[in-house]
């Protein structure tokens, strides 16, 4: 579930291992780029953080954090699926 932290959307996904986190990320990365939109986050083995908002609209959460963080979410219940 995403949370509002200090003016962001957060979430961190756990997977595994790193080869299915990094994959997890090649994905994202590629819906990021899609949606023009290029999230702050942080890796560590099979642990992926995000905490999204929006730069040039003063760092706060704008609609486009919101469809960026439904699409992280289709695409990490792909993962989930497996």
């Amino acid at each position: 579930m995403w949370t509002d932290h200090d003016h962001a959307l957060c979430r961190t996904f756990r997977f595994p291992d790193f080869a299915t986190a990094f994959a997890f990320m090649t994905e994202v990365a590629a819906e990021a780029e899609r949606l023009d939109h290029h999230p702050w986050w942080a890796n560590e083995y099979g642990t992926v953080e995000f905490r999204l908002r929006t730069h040039d609209a003063g760092h706060t959460v704008t609609r486009r954090d919101h469809r960026l963080a439904a699409a992280i979410d289709e695409v990490a219940a792909r993962y989930a699926a497996q």
